[in-house]
């Protein structure tokens, strides 16, 4: 049975990535995070005063309109930039999903500094295992 809704759920979704793939090419961004969302607290952005966060975007996703601080979602790769340059914590939330299906939800500097950081310890002791796991790949990279 074909079930029509899931069919048409699928095409909006091709056509909703070919649109960013076409938006983010000129720019020359990769794009590491395909889903996720951005949200800015406009109770609490400081945007009139600072606009740190418009000036860290790499794609220019966040952009000053009437009064505060607009997303447009297409452009967003949710790098993270716009939280490491916020002023105030718990202001720009981002949450995203990585291509292994970790989902990672943020809005402090600090909890994105230390989620990099983790990242970054991940890959280097998976790398030195991968070395010393296989003792004849390590003694090959010794010649």
């Amino acid at each position: 049975m074909v079930d029509i809704f899931e069919i048409l759920t699928e095409s909006a979704e091709k056509a909703k990535k070919k649109h960013r793939e076409e938006l983010l090419a000129p720019l020359g961004v990769k794009e590491f995070f395909v889903e996720g969302s951005v949200s800015i607290d406009k109770r609490t952005c400081k945007g009139v005063e600072c606009k740190l966060c418009i000036k860290a975007c790499p794609t220019n996703a966040l952009f000053w309109r009437a009064g505060d601080v607009g997303i447009i979602e297409d452009l967003c790769v949710y790098c993270g930039a716009c939280v490491l340059s916020c002023i105030v914590d718990n202001c720009i939330r981002v949450e995203r999903k990585r291509a292994d299906g970790v989902v990672e939800i943020f809005s402090k500097p600090k909890d994105f500094t230390l989620l990099q950081h983790g990242i970054s310890a991940r890959r280097r002791r998976d790398g030195i295992l991968d070395i010393y796991r296989h003792p004849k790949k390590y003694l090959k990279l010794d010649k």
